[in-house]
């Protein structure tokens, strides 16, 4: 009876594979999307609970909301000496008090989305770029609420100057759903358009934009500037368009003295970090 031949002695031996195998392609999209799906849940969650909040006080931003209205001269308000929006439909005020809310939940769930949105961009980022993020969610809110203010104090001369043009019989009778169109569009442009100076520093940290190509540009963004806050901006008075322009332009130069700051701190630690025994590119 014929034996089973015996493996050879000279097979070498399979490596066992490693436990921390870096995981393949298709595993990390797979990852990638269950913490898009995690960080975008908590972040509805968020504007959900701001939203209710902001339901259980709705009558008193939509008294905050229309104070701007009220500040007109009765002159430019068709129902002299009373501060009235009208609504036309019958869902109208359930409608618009739900978007009001809406627009108040977002913002005050503000820090908990933006906090979401970082911790969702730092795992692509070092070690070192991730340390910058309480920073980015604490200026980015402050920012926005700077712009929303700058927004709130040229409200009424917005308003005062497109209602102006009322005349010769005609009068403004405002509805609500406009109004708070016209409120809302303010709102964002400003405090969006505020983010632009740390849009600029955080390219400047993660080393893709640098002082010197700023340096550069500074003609082309301070004209761009001015070309965006006349044609962004609802209000095609003067005074608006230079309430955004002007912050933007100090913003931009802010952001560009910071650029200059750290791309000489790096370039002083880089040389620090050369050792003795090595040639000087110079």
């Amino acid at each position: 009876m014929a034996r089973a031949e015996a493996p050879p002695a000279d097979r070498p031996a399979e490596p066992p594979a490693p436990a921390d195998a870096p995981p393949t392609r298709p595993n990390m999209w797979v990852r990638h999307l269950k913490e898009l799906r995690r960080r975008a849940i908590i972040s509805a969650l968020a504007v959900v609970a701001g939203t209710i909040v902001a339901f259980l006080f709705h009558a008193t931003i939509l008294h905050a909301l229309t104070q701007p209205y009220c500040a007109l001269p009765s002159h430019d308000r068709l129902l002299q000496g009373q501060c009235t929006l009208i609504v036309t439909g019958v869902l109208d005020a359930f409608r618009l008090t739900i978007k009001l809310c809406l627009f108040a939940g977002i913002l005050l769930s503000s820090p908990v989305w933006l906090y979401q949105l970082w911790r969702f961009i730092t795992p692509g980022l070092h070690q070192h770029e991730r340390r910058y993020a309480s920073w980015f969610v604490g200026i980015s809110v402050l920012l926005f609420g700077v712009g929303v203010a700058f927004a709130w104090e040229t409200l009424t001369r917005g308003l005062q100057f497109l209602l102006g043009f009322a005349t010769g019989g005609v009068a403004s009778l405002l509805s609500f759903d406009s109004y708070l169109s016209f409120v809302t569009a303010m709102v964002l442009i400003f405090g969006v358009s505020f983010e632009f100076p740390l849009l600029i520093v955080s390219l400047n940290l993660v080393g893709v934009l640098s002082a010197v190509r700023l340096r550069k540009w500074s003609r082309f963004i301070l004209f761009g500037i001015v070309v965006f806050a006349g044609g962004a901006t609802p209000s095609p008075d003067p005074l608006t368009m230079l309430a955004l322009a002007a912050p933007l332009a100090l913003l931009y130069g802010g952001s560009l003295i910071f650029a200059i700051y750290h791309d000489r701190r790096k370039a002083r630690n880089a040389v620090a970090e050369i050792p003795d025994d090595q040639p000087s590119v110079l």
